[in-house]
């Protein structure tokens, strides 16, 4: 790696660890290191845009983008189940209710269809329960 490389990917490293406190309590020890060995063959701005300006941005908290990406994993058939079931975590995490999350998957039924909606919604109430018993 160049000088600059390193110096753009130690700036992109800090960001999304601020990012993770300012964005969402759950990713406050991420660690971004996991990624180093993909780092060098992504293009720059794809860093900028998931680590830089795009989700530290001002207009939207924590919660509203985690009930939207709940939101966007319904729709999509609530197929993506691990990445359904973190962001479920997280959502809570940063201070939204299970009322609030259960809407939202509700929501996306008349986008994704009932099937979707309602293993998203089983998906839902297996993270509570692993939470309950916490």
């Amino acid at each position: 790696m160049s000088d600059a490389f390193t110096k753009l990917f130690a700036q992109m490293l800090a960001s999304s660890q601020e990012m993770a406190r300012a964005w969402n309590p759950a990713l406050e020890h991420f660690d971004m290191r996991a990624m180093e060995k993909l780092v060098p063959i992504m293009p720059a701005d794809m860093l900028e845009m998931w680590f830089g300006k795009t989700f530290n941005r001002e207009g939207l908290d924590a919660k509203t983008r985690l009930l939207l990406t709940i939101g966007a994993i319904t729709v999509q058939g609530a197929l993506a189940e691990p990445q359904l079931r973190m962001t479920i975590r997280q959502a809570l995490a940063a201070g939204a209710t299970r009322n609030e999350i259960a809407e939202t998957i509700f929501q996306m039924s008349m986008f994704g269809g009932l099937p979707a909606m309602q293993k998203a919604l089983e998906i839902a109430k297996s993270v509570y329960a692993e939470e309950d018993e916490e």
